[in-house]
């Protein structure tokens, strides 16, 4: 699939592009400004075996506009604002929403904002026919960079069964198992997780906190 990771310039952005371009999907790096899009794919590319250009730097709007699947990873305090510049160009294409509505200082304390979660803004702004789903808040850059097997799942939310699945496909394909989660009113639990294993990471000393589903079937 086209890929576009707009933010893609940050850490989590750079890592799930790693994993989706050696999976074999065509992935395309968004920033504000094009010089950053650039440098960063040309990093994820010379981490690629062998290396290569599969990975490339296009402006935002570029991006969105090129993909077909749109994926978020920006901070919370942009969140609003390129949800809204995607607005016209989204369409029929899968939006998925890595934000996570951490407001600094306290990044230890779950914060959820009006709409109650950063996904239902998501489709506020977007509306309720857009393919919207939220996945990987709770997956570290450190483990997407650099763990060929992650043993932390992933749990997607989104507003219909068929644009979860085709979220959940996508990240068997960046190597993690992944959990029908429910419905959009359901992210808010799934988001506030990330807090909750920021404090985890802070008071027992690690840095890659995360989940793992038991009791169910894992096949």
């Amino acid at each position: 699939m086209r890929i576009a990771i707009i933010g893609g310039t940050g850490k989590e952005g750079r890592g799930l592009a790693f994993r989706w371009a050696k999976a074999g999907h065509e992935v395309v790096i968004g920033s504000r400004q094009i010089e950053k899009a650039q440098i960063a794919a040309d990093g994820i590319n010379e981490l690629l075996d062998p290396p290569n250009n599969r990975v490339v730097g296009l402006e935002n709007t570029q991006a969105a506009d090129w993909c077909e699947v749109i994926v978020l990873t920006v901070p919370y305090a942009a969140h609003e604002q390129m949800v809204t510049n995607m607005k016209d160009i989204v369409g029929d294409k899968i939006f998925i929403d890595v934000t996570v509505p951490i407001v600094p200082p306290k990044v230890t304390v779950v914060q959820m904002p009006k709409a109650g979660s950063a996904g239902k803004e998501t489709v506020k702004i977007l509306g309720p026919e857009a393919k919207v789903a939220i996945a990987f808040q709770n997956i570290s850059y450190e483990r997407l960079l650099d763990e060929e097997n992650i043993d932390c799942d992933v749990l997607v939310c989104g507003s219909s069964k068929e644009t979860r699945n085709s979220v959940l496909e996508l990240v068997k394909d960046a190597g993690m198992t992944g959990w029908d989660a429910g419905p959009m009113s359901n992210a808010m639990v799934v988001e506030g997780l990330t807090s909750i294993l920021i404090n985890i990471n802070k008071v027992h000393g690690g840095r890659a906190a995360g989940i793992r589903i038991t009791g169910a079937n894992r096949e």
